[in-house]
């Protein structure tokens, strides 16, 4: 029962570190990709038109998302939520139970 669990733990863990490893190339190829593009930029036209902003304006939102997911700031993302949530409610219902008998 022990190394189920802890088998269990080791796959967690190594999809939040894959998770993060994705994240990390998508922001290293987004500074990578959006600095060629802004040096293109400035080298066509000296600044007159950013248009390098549109681009990384739009791979900045999916940027963010994956961040927010990768980082878990938001609980939502996080694929055992759902059973936290239930156990809580669970745990609750008991405690207050256990106050009224």
């Amino acid at each position: 029962m022990k190394d189920f669990e802890e088998q269990k733990r080791y796959e967690r863990a190594k999809e939040r570190v894959d998770e993060l490893k994705k994240f990390y190339n998508n922001l290293f190829s987004y500074v990578i990709v959006i600095g060629f593009l802004a040096g293109l930029n400035y080298y066509q036209n000296e600044w007159r038109y950013a248009w390098f902003l549109w681009a990384a304006f739009g791979w900045g939102i999916g940027l963010a998302f994956h961040a927010v997911k990768a980082y878990r700031i938001n609980p939502m993302f996080d694929k055992d939520w759902e059973e936290r949530r239930i156990r809580k409610y669970m745990d609750e219902e008991d405690k207050e139970k256990q106050l009224w008998e």
